[in-house]
C-alpha cells in the first residue's frame, strides 16, 4: 500500500476526481510541454457528465493560464478503465497537435494511466489489508500507529501535523463564513447556525452536525479542504476528530494518531477496491469516511485492535449501495447533509464496537470487498453522473430548488 501521504492530500474543493485530480494532471503536462501555444482537455465519462457542476472546466484552464485551453465534453464516451478519464492535448501555433495524455482520475485526488492503476506511487508498506496488518501488530506486539511509524516515510506524524492544522483552518473558516454556496441552487450555509445551537444546548450531536457542515460547505464552495478520502466526503473526518477534543478533551497527538489510524483504514480501501464515488457510488466516498472515523475514535478512546477494525467494519458495512447522485453535479445536495450523517454514524459504530467483545461474523476486509462488488454492479446512473436518484429531482423539475435541502 503506498503512503498516507496519497490518501491525504491538501486543496481546492469541491471534488477530489473532478476538481484536485484534474488539475494535477494539468500542472503535469503543462511542465512537460512548455512551448505549447495552446491546449484542449477533452473530457470522458462522469467527468464529462458533472464537470461543470464540479468546476473541472474552471480548474483546468486556470491551471494552464495564461494559455488558451478548449474544453471538449464527452459524456457519451465512457473508457473501460475507469469512467473518469480525460485526454489532454497540446497544439503549436499552428494548431497541430505536439503531445497527447489519456489519464484517469480515480479518485482522492490520485492519477493513473491506463493499465497502471496502484502504481502512481511507490508502496511502502508490506501488507494490503487490515487482517494482515493486525497480525504483524500482534506479532511484533504493536498498534495500528506503531505500523504507520515503522514503515510510513520518516516524516508521516510532521505531515500528519500539517493535515491536522489543515483541516482544523477549514473548520474554523467554515463555522464563520455566511456566504451562499456557489451555484444555481443558493444554498445558504447552515453550520454556523448549528454551531450557535451547540452553544445553548451543549449537545454533542449539535456540535458534530455544525463541524461537519462547516467543512463540507468549504468544500462545495471551492475552498482548501482535505481529501479524506475525497473532497466530497472531507467533512466526515475532521467533524469526528475535533469533536472528540472539543468536547472530551483529547489533546493533538490523539488527533494525529487518529489521523493515522484512519489512514490505514482509507489507503487499504484505495488499495483494494476504490474511494471514486465515480466507480462505486457514495458508499466508496461518505462510506469509507465514516469507517476511517469510527475506526480513529475507537483507538483515540483505547480500543484493541480487534474492536478498531469492528469499528470501521460497522462504519462501511451500513453505507453499502449508497449512490452517488448529485444535484446539477454540484457537491451540495445531498452531499453536505450527508457528511453530517456519516459523522454521527462514525461516533455510533465506534461505541457499538467499544460495548461489544470485539467478536463478530464479518471482517473490515471482506465489507471492502463487497463494497467494490456493489459499486461495479451499481447502475451508472447512480455513480456521479447526475443522472438518477436524488439528481434526477432537479433535473425534471426546479420546483426543488432554493435555500432549503
Amino acid at each position: 500500500m503506498e503512503s498516507l501521504k496519497e490518501l491525504y492530500k491538501i486543496g481546492p474543493g469541491p471534488s477530489s476526481s473532478h476538481t484536485m485530480g484534474p488539475q494535477r494532471a494539468a500542472r503535469i503536462f503543462n511542465e512537460k510541454n512548455p512551448n505549447a501555444a495552446s491546449f484542449r482537455a477533452h473530457l470522458y465519462g462522469s467527468l464529462a457528465a458533472t464537470g461543470k457542476g464540479h468546476l473541472t472546466d474552471y480548474i483546468i484552464i486556470k491551471t494552464l493560464a495564461p494559455k488558451n485551453v478548449e474544453i471538449v465534453w464527452e459524456p457519451e464516451i465512457v473508457k473501460e478503465f475507469h469512467t473518469n478519464g480525460m485526454k489532454l492535448v497540446a497544439l503549436d501555433e499552428a494548431g497541430n497537435v505536439m503531445d497527447e495524455w489519456t489519464v484517469f482520475s480515480v479518485g482522492g485526488g490520485s492519477l493513473a494511466e491506463e493499465g497502471k492503476r496502484g502504481q502512481s506511487s511507490a508502496s511502502v508498506y508490506p501488507h494490503d489489508n487490515i487482517e494482515d496488518i493486525i497480525e504483524w501488530c500482534r506479532e511484533n506486539h504493536k498498534n495500528f500507529v506503531d505500523y504507520v511509524k515503522e514503515f510510513d516515510d520518516e516524516d508521516i506524524m510532521d505531515y500528519l501535523r500539517e493535515i491536522r492544522l489543515a483541516m482544523r483552518k477549514s473548520l474554523d473558516d467554515g463555522l464563520k463564513a455566511t456566504d451562499i454556496i456557489p451555484g444555481k441552487l443558493k444554498l445558504a450555509r447552515k453550520a454556523r447556525t448549528f454551531y450557535r445551537q451547540y452553544k445553548v444546548n451543549k449537545q454533542l450531536s449539535s456540535m458534530i452536525y455544525a463541524y461537519a457542515l462547516a467543512v463540507s460547505e468549504q468544500n462545495a464552495s471551492g475552498f482548501e479542504i482535505v481529501t479524506a478520502p475525497t473532497c466530497g466526503s472531507a467533512g466526515v473526518l475532521p467533524a469526528v476528530l475535533f469533536t472528540l477534543q472539543d468536547y472530551y478533551g483529547f489533546d493533538d497527538e490523539a488527533i494525529e494518531e487518529g489521523l493515522a489510524v484512519a489512514g490505514l483504514i482509507g489507503i487499504s480501501v484505495k488499495k483494494n477496491a476504490s474511494v471514486s464515488g465515480a466507480e462505486v457510488g457514495c458508499q466508496g466516498e461518505v462510506g469509507v469516511a465514516c469507517a476511517m472515523a469510527a475506526a480513529a475514535t475507537a483507538f483515540i478512546k483505547g480500543a484493541a485492535l480487534r474492536k478498531i477494525e469492528y469499528a470501521a467494519e460497522i462504519g462501511l458495512e451500513h453505507h453499502l449501495g449508497m449512490t452517488c447522485d448529485p444535484a446539477y453535479g454540484y457537491v451540495q445536495i445531498p452531499c453536505i447533509e450527508r457528511n453530517a450523517m456519516g459523522a454521527q454514524r462514525a461516533l455510533d459504530a465506534a461505541n457499538y464496537a467499544l460495548l461489544s467483545d470485539g467478536v463478530h461474523h464479518v471482517k473490515f476486509d471482506q465489507i471492502v470487498k463487497i463494497m467494490d462488488e456493489t459499486g461495479r454492479d451499481m447502475m451508472d446512473k447512480y455513480k456521479e453522473t447526475a443522472q438518477g436518484g436524488i439528481a434526477l429531482l432537479y433535473e425534471e423539475s426546479d420546483e426543488f430548488g432554493g435555500n432549503e435541502e
